[in-house]
């Protein structure tokens, strides 16, 4: 059986993202931190697959130690998810990419932070059942 995993942070009231960032981004409080440190740690061996603009953010850094690939949400989760054959799986965002892998993500880790501003993409509790929206 495949290990298909989602690791994410959201604000108090479900928060994504904010004109195509998080909304927390640069944010140098200890807590903000200690989340993007811990996604490191946790996802580090194994392999992170997002939409283009999540990977545009990941750091050169976590290159040497994952494997790490661009996905589109028009591709079949299938066939990605067949590339890595025994390995474990972190699907990143975006939305697209949630709604469209929501049916294979085994296990949700959500962190959720102290952020309670503005937002313009939120997280769809739908995702938890394994729906995504077409």
């Amino acid at each position: 059986m495949i290990d298909v995993r989602a690791m994410c942070a959201i604000g108090q009231r479900g928060q994504l993202g904010l004109h195509g960032r998080l909304p927390w981004e640069g944010n140098t409080d200890p807590l903000y931190v200690e989340d993007v440190t811990r996604f490191f740690a946790v996802t580090q061996g194994h392999v992170l697959i997002a939409g283009p603009k999540t990977i545009e953010a990941v750091p050169d850094f976590a290159y040497q130690d994952r494997t790490i690939a661009v996905i589109r949400s028009h591709e079949d989760p299938r066939a990605v998810l067949a590339r890595y054959p025994g390995r474990r799986i972190y699907v990143g965002g975006g939305i697209a990419v949630w709604n469209v892998y929501a049916p294979f993500i085994q296990q949700w880790d959500i962190t959720r932070l102290p952020y309670d501003g503005e937002a313009d993409r939120w997280f769809d509790p739908a995702w938890l059942v394994g729906r995504g929206r077409d």
